[in-house]
């Protein structure tokens, strides 16, 4: 099967899952093409218009299915390369518009929206990578369509919640590796983008109390890091003095797993995650997942790896005391099983699913 593959804001959690595919399904003959993840208002809204008169050529040769991430204009795309009409599409959704948290400083625009809701309806079939993400897109649409004046067609929600299912990301064979915890200390990985999506505010807070309570541990801040990065972090590493750990973005793979393994703790204080890779890759690796009640979390973990919404640093912060407690008195924490998450167990669930699309076939 030829299939084109388009992946138009090409960020770390997209390049991990479309390397993924094109490794697990060698079957099939791959077109990749890609557009930098950045400049989001641009690359959102003029992908389709930078493909279509840079990559014609390619777009117009004869595929048997079109896999297009979320972030991609398909309508557009579409309409410019009529070839492309006609193909069978699916798209993957990552994320949402819908549900992505406002910083209050950017400018607000429902257009991205908008764009997430043209793509979805212009495709055979959606995929999302959580149940959570499908919610709230189907959520935010149902209000953002209830608030439009007129001519707005009856049944979109409908048809798109018959068009979808969730598939998550799967995790790299690589990801699962023996756990080597410290034994001496109760070390800690939080391991996300520094942005304020991912909540420096709620990490500082909780470290603070942990610290004041004088609790021994140790805390690795690693993750991808930007030109503007939230103030919390330069507070969170006077705070953390001699608690500190290895600090910044790690190059090394094999470090950074190494790291993974280390650790007693992968934590997460996300007010935006619609999977969390960061996480199930130091769940893979032994270490137990923190994480916050909410989001896909509820969907991937247990309770006992979930601390409460309300005082949610103080909640945290008497979670982590307690597996503090917990390791020195049994020797290790528990971690949990993710290994149904893997390529080797998800790979067949992608290939049938693209074999339906492909030929048309109903979907239930």
């Amino acid at each position: 099967m030829r299939i084109l593959l388009l992946s138009a804001y090409d960020a770390d959690s997209h390049i991990y899952w479309r390397k993924g595919l094109v490794a697990h399904l060698p079957e099939h003959q791959w077109t990749v093409l890609t557009l930098p993840g950045r400049y989001f208002s641009w690359r959102m809204r003029g992908n389709s218009m930078s493909w279509a008169f840079s990559e014609y050529e390619t777009l117009s040769q004869p595929y048997d299915l079109v896999i297009a991430t979320s972030m991609t204009d398909l309508s557009a795309l579409r309409g410019f390369v009529p070839s492309l009409a006609n193909t069978p599409t699916l798209v993957y959704f990552h994320e949402n518009q819908f549900a992505y948290p406002s910083s209050g400083k950017e400018f607000k625009s429902v257009e991205p929206c908008i764009l997430n809701l043209y793509t979805a309806l212009a495709a055979d079939y959606c995929l999302f990578n959580s149940e959570y993400n499908r919610r709230t897109l189907l959520e935010g649409a149902r209000a953002l369509l209830g608030k439009l004046p007129d001519h707005v067609p009856a049944g979109l929600l409908e048809r798109l919640e018959k068009r979808s299912a969730v598939m998550p990301v799967p995790l790299s064979e690589g990801s699962f590796l023996p756990h080597r915890p410290e034994t001496t200390q109760f070390t800690m990985t939080w391991n996300h983008r520094w942005e304020y999506d991912k909540n420096p505010q709620l990490l500082l807070d909780s470290m603070a109390l942990l610290c004041d309570a004088g609790v021994a541990f140790k805390l690795h801040v690693v993750g991808q890091q930007f030109r503007k990065v939230p103030k919390q972090f330069d507070a969170l590493h006077t705070l953390l003095a001699e608690r500190r750990g290895h600090w910044g973005y790690m190059q090394s793979r094999s470090a950074y797993q190494q790291l993974l393994q280390q650790s007693d703790v992968v934590l997460s204080t996300a007010l935006h995650d619609y999977q969390g890779i960061a996480v199930l890759e130091g769940a893979a690796a032994g270490a137990l997942p923190v994480v916050p009640d909410r989001l896909a979390y509820t969907e991937l973990f247990p309770e006992r790896c979930r601390y409460s919404e309300e005082k949610e640093a103080e909640a945290l912060a008497l979670f982590l005391t307690e597996l503090i407690g917990h390791k020195a008195s049994e020797g290790r924490l528990d971690g949990v099983d993710v290994t149904h998450l893997s390529w080797t167990v998800m790979a067949d669930h992608y290939r049938r699913i693209i074999q339906q699309v492909a030929s048309g076939e109903r979907i239930d």
